[in-house]
């Protein structure tokens, strides 16, 4: 049995058992990956059946909670758009929607929304967070983001590379470069070893991702056949690569005061023209978004202004080229999204296989 699209792996129904078995998907590290290339392939499926108008609605009468304790417009608006494509409904508990982990402990509010939802996502700030509230929820809880991973996030950056490369995974090669210990950095560097991708994390030395997350992704090499390099050399990291990649040089909720430091920190890992032309004529530029590559935004303006500076991570030139996937990676997100709701929540996974 094999999916129609993107036929590297037989869809196998024990791996579509393990995977509802799981209910959870909080981050790359406890998905293996025979079960990450069927999300792929499935994100693909439902991509398709979207496009030519034939979509299957598989969540029909499912209520889904939607926490974000962080802003958002991709997350959001995915999975809102995946849940009611597939014919479920959803709540959105925001900032201030909520009495989670203020006037009630986490552990209590999961117990409460797992009563009235069949599924729950969360966005915030701890993985510990959405740790407990899989824990004690009872239905499948998905990770929208945390400080420490960003999994819905790389399965849409990998059906992206599959879309543009076009070859296997065990074929590709990116490298992500600038602060490379955010959640990323980590859940890049996973997920490219886990399909067995040329994997290059490119940034300051101090900056790298913590050594227990390195070497645990260094065994996962091993035994997929992936490449992990580790450098603060930009010529090293993105000779000849498939995808350059990078994200915002200061997270979400962190101080401005950290922005002069960073700047100077990560300038020479700013991807711009010459950058790209040293990655090769098949480099393709990947971003999760929002960048800051121009001063049309009141954070952009502030920049300049403060810093005397038109962009940060990458120069407007490269974000507008034709090298720029950005808009395909950002759509993909729903897509993804889609597949993993489906994947640990439906009972109708069989008629997506062909």
């Amino acid at each position: 049995i094999k999916f129609k699209q993107f036929q590297d792996m037989e869809a196998k129904p024990e791996i579509v058992k393990s995977i509802k078995g799981k209910r959870h998907f909080l981050k790359l590290l406890d998905y293996s990956s025979e079960e990450i290339a069927y999300l792929v392939d499935l994100s693909a499926q439902v991509k398709k059946e979207k496009k030519e108008k034939k979509e299957i609605q598989r969540l029909q009468g499912k209520n889904i909670a939607l926490i974000f304790e962080k802003a958002s417009t991709r997350t959001r608006c995915a999975f809102e758009v995946a849940i009611l494509d597939q014919g479920g409904h959803s709540t959105y508990l925001g900032p201030s929607g909520a009495h989670i982990g203020s006037k009630e402990s986490i552990k209590d509010t999961a117990r409460v929304l797992g009563r009235f939802y069949d599924g729950i996502e969360y966005r915030g700030s701890g993985q510990e967070v959405v740790e407990t509230i899989a824990k004690y929820a009872g239905v499948p809880v998905w990770n929208g983001l945390t400080d420490e991973y960003h999994p819905t996030q790389i399965l849409a950056d990998l059906l992206t590379m599959k879309e543009h490369a076009k070859k296997p995974f065990k074929e590709i090669s990116f490298a992500f470069l600038g602060d490379t210990r955010n959640n990323m950095g980590n859940s890049l560097m996973i997920g490219g070893v886990k399909m067995g991708c040329d994997v290059r994390i490119c940034g300051p030395k101090h900056l790298h991702p913590i050594e227990e997350l390195v070497t645990k992704s260094k065994d996962i090499a091993k035994e997929t056949g992936a490449k992990l390099l580790l450098t603060d050399s930009v010529d090293e990291a993105v000779k000849g690569v498939d995808f350059v990649i990078t994200d915002v040089w200061v997270s979400m909720g962190e101080a401005k005061e950290k922005w002069v430091e960073r700047i100077k920190l990560l300038k020479p890992y700013h991807v711009n023209k010459e950058m790209m032309e040293k990655a090769g004529p098949q480099a393709k530029f990947m971003h999760c978004l929002p960048a800051f590559h121009n001063t049309e935004t009141t954070v952009g303006k502030s920049i300049q202004k403060e810093h005397g500076i038109d962009c940060m991570e990458v120069t407007e030139e490269v974000f507008e080229s034709e090298k720029s996937v950005v808009f395909d990676e950002a759509e993909n997100r729903m897509h993804t999204i889609k597949a993993i709701m489906i994947s640990t929540m439906s009972d109708q996974q069989a008629s997506l296989l062909r």
